[in-house]
């Protein structure tokens, strides 16, 4: 039999090389420190290639780590593709996925166009093309692979209209649309990838507003957790390396919520 894995051996994430697509932004800066601080070199990529070696640059290195940004722009197909072959040249291989980018639109259900719908969708086309390319490359190299989609509670539960009333618009329909369909292609791409050891997970936060964020907003949503508080980016960085190191080996389809209890009520 082998030995018994150790905690500090399950999370440990050295040799592995990861890479997160909107990595600069609020979750995705946090998420890629945490990969980082497990001892994975990182490849963080951003449709602007300065920002995407600015998130690189900014992240802590021990031993022989190395980090390296990479334009891609999820939402092309022909940036996927070369984005993907720029990031293999920089390491030789990726280990990991976190699948965080995300074009973002504000319209709501009153006033949202189709071609505005129909672009928020394609943040799951980008999803799945990215995702496969890592299956892809993970099976031609006869190694596995943990992808991570990365959801949200809103791909779970429906808004408190009353949250938003009066303050912003309302939590966009076409975001509910998406993260709900991200959910469900996790479970999908789970089982039919599973025997090839390539884990699919998708992690789903709860209220993490921005600095940017309306206050008013932020005041209501308070009221309406279970911990009476928003979560901290850094609350992330847990989740995100479980999912992506061995600690989480036996667990794929799954889609972890890291909401202070909201889809809980």
């Amino acid at each position: 039999m082998n030995p018994e894995a150790t905690i500090p051996g399950l999370f440990d994430l050295t040799g592995k090389t990861a890479l997160i697509s909107g990595a600069g932004g609020w979750l995705g800066s946090a998420m890629s420190r945490a990969l980082a601080e497990a001892g994975a070199n990182v490849i963080t990529t951003s449709r602007d290639a300065d920002r995407a070696r600015e998130a690189a640059a900014a992240l802590p290195v021990v031993g022989a780590q190395t980090h390296h940004g990479v334009a891609l722009d999820h939402l092309d197909e022909g940036s996927i593709e070369s984005g993907f072959a720029a990031a293999l040249a920089c390491t030789g291989r990726i280990d990991i996925l976190i699948n965080n980018g995300h074009a973002a639109n504000g319209s709501d259900l009153t006033t949202v166009t189709a071609d505005e719908f129909t672009r928020s969708l394609a943040n799951a086309t980008g999803y799945f093309l990215l995702a496969r390319k890592v299956h892809d490359h993970a099976v031609s190299r006869g190694g596995g692979a943990s992808i991570v989609m990365i959801g949200s509670m809103y791909g779970v539960v429906g808004s408190y209209p009353d949250a938003y009333e009066g303050a912003v618009a309302a939590s966009p329909v076409a975001y509910h649309a998406l993260k709900g369909g991200i959910v469900h292609m996790t479970r999908h791409l789970a089982v039919y990838w599973a025997k090839e050891g390539i884990r699919v997970n998708c992690l789903s936060p709860g209220p993490f507003p921005g600095p940017a964020a309306n206050p008013i907003m932020v005041e209501r949503l308070t009221a309406k957790s279970p911990m009476g508080r928003m979560g901290h980016p850094d609350e992330l960085k847990g989740a995100v390396v479980f999912l992506a190191s061995e600690a989480s080996s036996y667990v794929t389809g799954q889609n972890l919520l890291v909401d202070g209890g909201w889809t809980a009520w």
